[in-house]
C-alpha cells in the first residue's frame, strides 16, 4: 500500500507539468520544419555549435530519439561541432522534464539542470569543432530524404500538434516514465534511510558510482527524475542527482556506437567525455558552491500522502494515466496484430522508441518501388511491400542511423 502511495503522489505532482510539455513540444514540433532547423545549424563557428544547443534543450527527444534527426540535420548540412552540440543537449532537457522537475526536485534543480546542459553541449561541439578537418571531403550533402513536410493550415498543424503530444511523444517516453516512477516508489519504500549515508559523506565517490551506473543504462530525461528525488530523499547529495539527471539520458552505447560510424571515433570519444566531464563538474559545483537549502526536493514534504492532494492534480493524473493506456494498448495491439503478406522483410537493428520506428518506416517509405511499409518496434522487423531492391532499402536505413538485414 505504501508503494501505491508514493506512486499516485510521484505521478500527481508531475502530471500537470507534464502534459503542459506535451502540450509545448507538439507546438514545436508542428511549426518549427526541422529543414529550417538544419539550415541555421551550417557553419563550424562557435555560433552554429550555440544555436545547436539553444535549439535542442527545449526539444522533448530522448537519447535515441534524438539520433535520426541529429543524422538528419548532418545530412541537411548542420557541421560535426553543431551536430554533436545538439546530440549533448537535447536527451539531458525537454520543456516536459525542466516542468517535472521544477515539480518534483524545486526550481533550483530546474534552472541549473537547462543550463549545465548549456555548457556541456558548448563545451563538446567545440571540441569536436577544433578536430574536424577543413577540407572539401569533409564537407556533407544535402539530404532532404528525412525532412517532414509539414500541414499548410492553422488547423491541420494544431491538430498534428496534438497528436504528437499527446500520443506520439506519449508513446516515445511513457514506458520509461512508468519505470522511472515505479523505481522511485521502491527505493522510497524499501531502501532504509541511512543506507546511502556513507556515500553521501563522499560526493565525489557517489558521483563516479552513478556516473558508471548512469552511462551504460538507458533512462529518459523525465523518467529520470522520480529515481533522482528518491535517491537524494535517501540521502545522497543533490550533485549527485544532477549527475544522473545529466548522464543517464544523454550517454549510452547506443548513441556512442552511432557517432562513432557517422562522425569519426574521435568525435564520439569528445561527446561521451563532455557528458562525463560535465556531469561531475556541475555536480561538484552544486555540493560545494550553492546552499543545499536550494536543493531540498519540493516533493519531499508530505511525500506519501496523497490523500492531501487536489482536484486539478487529480484529473491531471487521470487524464496522463489514460493516455499512457492507450500509447501501451496500441503498442500491443501493433505487436500481435495479423500482418497482411508483404513483399519483403528486414530485420532491424538500432531502434528503441517510436522516433526511431518513425525515421525507418520514413526512410524506408522514400525508396524507389516501395508501396506500403510497417516497422514493428517489439518485434525489430520491417515489412516492406512493392518492387524494390533490397540494398536500396538497407542504404536508406544505414542513412538514418540505423541498420537493416534482409530475411530470406
Amino acid at each position: 500500500m505504501q508503494i501505491l502511495h508514493s506512486l499516485i503522489y510521484m505521478l500527481a505532482q508531475m502530471a500537470p507539468y507534464i502534459l503542459l510539455g506535451f502540450l509545448i513540444a507538439g507546438v514545436m514540433h508542428a511549426f518549427i520544419p526541422r529543414r529550417t532547423m538544419a539550415r541555421y545549424l551550417a557553419g563550424k563557428g562557435w555560433s552554429s555549435v550555440a544555436k545547436a544547443a539553444l535549439l535542442g534543450i527545449p526539444l522533448p527527444l530522448c537519447s535515441c530519439g534524438v539520433l535520426p534527426t541529429a543524422i538528419a540535420m548532418r545530412r541537411g548540412g548542420a557541421s560535426k561541432a553543431a551536430s554533436t552540440s545538439f546530440l549533448i543537449a537535447t536527451p539531458q532537457t525537454g520543456v516536459d522534464s525542466i516542468a517535472a522537475t521544477w515539480a518534483m526536485l524545486g526550481p533550483a534543480f530546474a534552472i541549473v539542470r537547462p543550463v549545465a546542459a548549456l555548457v556541456t553541449a558548448l563545451a563538446g561541439g567545440i571540441a569536436v569543432g577544433r578536430t574536424e578537418k577543413t577540407k572539401a571531403a569533409d564537407n556533407v550533402h544535402t539530404d532532404d530524404t528525412g525532412s517532414e513536410a509539414l500541414p499548410a493550415s492553422f488547423g491541420a498543424r494544431c491538430l498534428l500538434a496534438l497528436r504528437y503530444g499527446f500520443v506520439d511523444l506519449v508513446g516515445s517516453i511513457g514506458g520509461w516514465l512508468v519505470a522511472g516512477l515505479v523505481i522511485a516508489a521502491l527505493i522510497s519504500v524499501y531502501v532504509p534511510a541511512d543506507f546511502f549515508a556513507v556515500m553521501g559523506r563522499n560526493p565525489l565517490l557517489s558521483m563516479l558510482a552513478v556516473l558508471v551506473v548512469a552511462v551504460p543504462m538507458y533512462v529518459c530525461a523525465t523518467g529520470s527524475i522520480p529515481i533522482a528525488m528518491s535517491l537524494v530523499l535517501k540521502g545522497l547529495s543533490p550533485g549527485t542527482a544532477l549527475v544522473l539527471l545529466m548522464a543517464g539520458p544523454a550517454a549510452n552505447f547506443a548513441s556512442f556506437t552511432l557517432i562513432s560510424r557517422e562522425m569519426g571515433r574521435k568525435a564520439a570519444i569528445v561527446y561521451l567525455a563532455s557528458i562525463a566531464t560535465g556531469a561531475i563538474a556541475f555536480g561538484m559545483a552544486v555540493d560545494y558552491l550553492l546552499p543545499a537549502s536550494w536543493f531540498v526536493p519540493a516533493a519531499a514534504e508530505g511525500a506519501c500522502h496523497a490523500e492531501a492532494l487536489g482536484i486539478f492534480p487529480v484529473v491531471c493524473s487521470a487524464v496522463l494515466v489514460a493516455l499512457l493506456a492507450v500509447a501501451f494498448a496500441k503498442r500491443f495491439f501493433f505487436k500481435h496484430k495479423i500482418q497482411s503478406v508483404m513483399t519483403k522483410e528486414y530485420t532491424i537493428k538500432g531502434m528503441n522508441c517510436p522516433h526511431c520506428q518513425a525515421a525507418v518506416s520514413r526512410s524506408i517509405g522514400a525508396v524507389a518501388g516501395v508501396k506500403d511499409v510497417e516497422v514493428d518496434l517489439a518485434a525489430g522487423k520491417a515489412r516492406v511491400e512493392g518492387e524494390h531492391h533490397a540494398a536500396d532499402v538497407v542504404a536508406a536505413v544505414r542513412a538514418a542511423g540505423f541498420d537493416a538485414i534482409p530475411e530470406e
